[in-house]
């Protein structure tokens, strides 16, 4: 009889499993797909709108603050005119012209820092767009020209702020002659 070897399971061939993979391809209902599309583009959408409101917003009040405080840094620099003024009234007389002189040389500065300038209107040709006239008298000057400034005209930038009021001159006038 014949002796039989018994090899140890672990030993022993194994069969190879070759694993069997089943994809069962689902079959995707357009309807669900269309409608997760639909969704996931209205989620964005409604976030950008949600965004753009709020930019908006935003914008809006950005804008409001800056008309709001666009005049700050001339308030800010008219205090010095005030205190200059209010260290005029506390001082003497002699002190007073000196003081008021001053005042005035701020004042033109802080106003040419930002933008302002008086005009120059004596001695002009009179321009309706720079100058208001308030009187029209005769003078030795030519016709046309402006002869005495009653209230000095500022610009800012180069647009009127307000129009200096001027007397302009009608020219030399002949005596009339009797005959």
């Amino acid at each position: 009889m014949e002796k039989k070897t018994e090899i140890p399971e672990e030993h022993q061939p194994v069969a190879e499993e070759t694993p069997v993979t089943t994809v069962e391809e689902t079959p995707i209902d357009p309807a669900v797909e269309l409608t997760r599309k639909y969704d996931e583009l209205n989620d964005k959408y409604c976030r950008l709108a949600a965004e753009f409101e709020n930019y908006k917003k935003r914008v809006k009040r950005d804008a409001k603050n800056t008309i709001r405080y666009a005049n700050e840094k001339l308030a800010h620099d008219m205090l010095d005119v005030l205190d200059n003024f209010e260290r005029a009234l506390i001082g003497g007389d002699d002190d007073l012209r000196s003081g008021l002189e001053q005042i005035h040389k701020l004042y033109l500065s802080i106003l040419a820092n930002n933008g302002v300038e008086p005009m120059n209107a004596q001695g002009s040709v009179f321009d309706p767009n720079q100058h208001e006239a308030i009187a029209y008298i005769p003078s030795e000057s030519l016709e046309g020209v402006i002869v005495d400034e009653a209230i000095r005209g500022y610009t800012m930038h180069d647009k009127v702020l307000r129009h200096a009021k001027v007397a302009v001159s009608r020219g030399k006038e002949e005596e009339t002659k009797v005959k």
